[in-house]
């Protein structure tokens, strides 16, 4: 393996990359602090390892990392074990089968996610791939599955909640994909809100040929020009052009309504008129009933003032807030965004038309 291509990992690697993420989260992807504090812990416990997918032999399994649940939930109880705990379950039962994983992948970009699989490569000594199921945030699981059919038998294992109680579950399953999910969805919801997850192990050929490869630049680019900016305006700015993209509005939050359900956090916030919804991520930005954008193109918030990115778990009324967009064409997104049957369920959560916009040609 060429040494060149590997990236060396350290604290100022992490922030960039984490903030960068945050950004690319679109609302979602998890928190930005606790994403820097886990992979701080990564590179103080070890030495996590970046290698892009290329450079594995084709049939070597990539297991994706996840967190599943609604950021905003507050009984939720995941510790970095769990997470190194769900890639063992899976490890296991795969060397149950004579096969073993070679190397690790992050489901999407987050203030989290980003840096998920930091820390389980620090323990496993497996490799984390330059690769995401998708460059941005999505909230299902099936957005997430880099083209698998839903029909596809898939091996999954999610950890979680409070130790010695009722509300802690570690599970392995083996279903159809579709099965899968909505089982790791509602044992999240069992746990508090939020579970640790390691999924669908595929080849290597398969993950390359199917994910958002080499997205960890992009979001260290970010993070970089977000942290090095004079102030929230230069910030937002550089966001927008290093995304092909457009500062839409600077305003105050007029409202926000969150519910979780479901393993969900579903709501809206109004910034001076302009309405976003959001499933975990932001879904559609509007104005006086104009569809200004729409999942998966980017829709972030960001700090007036800092530039720093704001979840939608975050994002309180009154705050003065910065909305960028960006075009789905400036982002890496995995095989999961093609297929216009795993947007339906978007529509019935936020109650808005969205395959149309996300998919004018059908």
């Amino acid at each position: 393996m060429n040494d060149n291509n590997h990236t060396e990992i350290t604290d100022e690697w992490v922030e960039h990359v984490a903030v960068g993420g945050a950004i690319l989260g679109g609302g979602g992807g998890g928190s930005l602090d606790e994403g820097i504090e886990f992979g701080e812990l990564a590179v103080e416990y070890g030495s996590p390892t970046l290698r892009p997918i290329s450079e594995l032999d084709p049939s070597e399994v990539v297991l994706t990392v996840s967190g599943v649940g609604a950021p905003a939930a507050t009984d939720s109880h995941v510790k970095p074990a769990d997470y190194v705990q769900a890639v063992e379950l899976v490890m296991n039962r795969i060397a149950e089968r004579g096969r073993s994983v070679g190397a690790l992948m992050t489901n999407e970009m987050g203030g989290f996610a980003s840096v998920n699989g930091l820390l389980q490569s620090a323990v496993t000594g497996l490799p984390l791939v330059d690769a995401a199921c998708n460059g941005r945030a999505h909230p299902t699981g099936p957005m997430g599955s880099i083209g698998l059919s839903s029909d596809e038998t898939v091996l999954q294992a999610g950890v979680g909640g409070e130790p010695d109680t009722g509300r802690r579950h570690e599970l392995v399953v083996e279903a159809h994909l579709s099965s899968a999910a909505d089982t790791i969805r509602q044992i999240a919801e069992a746990a508090g809100g939020l579970v640790a997850v390691a999924r669908n192990p595929v080849p290597a050929e398969y993950a390359e040929s199917n994910a958002a490869l080499s997205v960890y630049d992009q979001a260290k680019t970010l993070g970089q020009a977000v942290q090095t900016a004079r102030d929230g305006e230069t910030a937002a700015a550089e966001v927008a052009s290093l995304l092909d993209g457009e500062v839409a509005i600077t305003g105050t939050v007029d409202s926000r309504e969150l519910e979780t359900a479901g393993g969900f956090d579903i709501g809206t916030v109004v910034v001076d008129d302009h309405e976003l919804t959001f499933w975990n991520e932001y879904m559609t930005f509007s104005r006086d009933g104009e569809r200004l954008a729409t999942f998966p193109d980017l829709i972030t918030t960001l700090d007036t003032d800092t530039g720093e990115p704001i979840s939608t778990a975050e994002i309180a009324e009154g705050q003065s807030v910065t909305v960028v967009l960006a075009p789905a064409s400036s982002l890496a997104l995995g095989a999961g965004m093609d297929d216009p049957g795993l947007f339906e369920p978007v529509e019935e959560a936020v109650g808005q038309p969205v395959v149309e916009h996300a998919f004018p040609e059908v």
